[in-house]
């Protein structure tokens, strides 16, 4: 995206955070970011959350304009539940590698070759394959989900197949899993992790599901952004290894300043390399041109959206009370 203002001016010494104060003003507009967005957009928005959570919260209101800090699927699950909302995504390119894994031809063929399942998808996918799916599951609703199926019926769990599998081992299903991975909690170490928590015994560990199982299985906590969160609020002790998007540690922070909060390493051992590249995609330039030009905007076909809005629907009627609050499994208690 050229970073221009207009008749070909520079952004040089503008007041961004003014500028899209005034804008979200004059748009009716509101702001959406994500855990996983850097400080300064987590600190301009209205709401600061997980990707569905925030999508429920900016239906509720009376805005006009959705400019969501986030990533593709993020802005586009807004558009299903806020067709008459003008929804813009800072930069379009922000993208998913969980959604890049799954195309919908080849996941429309995967249901084919198997007519005997049913689909639960993670809602880190594309319109398309939200619409080919029967349920989507957040990492919080997953298993309550799971729960009211007939443990005789045959289950696809895709795109992420990380999160999939924690889910098979915990709750005994045998689920056919699509195999794609996020590429950020996949970056963990095991051995860097290990090290950490050698020099740190007595914090425990949070993890994302979508982590592989060599980093779970050294977790005292797992759930989604929402469940880290609180868990790092509640939590006894006084120190926690993150392991998921480093950024969501700028909340932890701000809600609890006497805590100290360490990013699980990555191979180099260190948690920078675990820094979705997608999600920087998005900056405080690019925001604002989003917000004065209304582009890149968010455009879905209605039949589309009618028939992955079917998916999104069946979830939160089974399970709408678990949305935002991320708890995946109890707390173990490090020493026990």
């Amino acid at each position: 995206m050229d970073v221009r203002g207009g008749l070909g001016g520079s952004l040089k010494g503008l007041d961004l955070k003014a500028e899209i104060e005034r804008l979200r003003t004059e748009r009716n507009a509101v702001i959406l970011a994500h855990y996983y967005q850097k400080p300064e957009i987590q600190d301009i928005a209205d709401f600061v959350g997980d990707s569905l959570d925030l999508s429920r919260k900016a239906a509720d209101t009376d805005a006009d304009v959705i400019a969501f800090c986030g990533v593709r699927f993020m802005a586009e699950t807004a558009k299903i539940l806020s067709p008459q909302k003008i929804v813009v995504l800072p930069d379009m390119e922000a993208g998913c590698s969980l959604e890049d894994s799954c195309p919908p031809d080849q996941f429309r063929a995967f249901r084919a070759a198997h007519p005997d399942h049913i689909a639960l998808t993670y809602i880190n996918c594309s319109a398309e394959v939200k619409a080919l799916s029967d349920i989507i599951v957040t990492s919080s609703s997953a298993e309550k989900i799971l729960s009211q199926i007939p443990a005789d019926q045959k289950i696809i769990f895709g795109p992420d197949k990380h999160l999939g599998g924690y889910l098979a081992r915990k709750t005994g299903r045998d689920m056919l899993l699509w195999p794609g991975v996020c590429i950020v909690h996949e970056a963990f170490s095991e051995t860097e992790l290990l090290k950490l928590k050698a020099q740190h015994p007595d914090a425990p560990v949070a993890a994302h599901p979508e982590c592989p199982a060599y980093i779970l299985d050294h977790a005292d906590y797992v759930g989604s952004t929402s469940g880290i969160l609180n868990f790092a609020k509640t939590m006894p002790g006084d120190t926690l290894i993150v392991a998921t998007e480093p950024h969501i540690i700028h909340q932890m922070e701000k809600a609890v300043p006497d805590k100290h909060f360490i990013g699980a390493p990555g191979a180099d051992g260190n948690c920078n390399c675990n820094i979705c590249p997608y999600m920087a995609l998005n900056t405080m330039e690019k925001l604002y041109l989003a917000l004065r030009d209304l582009e890149p905007r968010i455009e879905m076909d209605e039949a589309l959206r009618v028939q992955a809005k079917k998916s999104l629907d069946r979830m939160l009627a089974m399970a709408s009370a678990t949305v935002g609050m991320g708890d995946l499994g109890p707390v173990r208690v490090t020493g026990d």
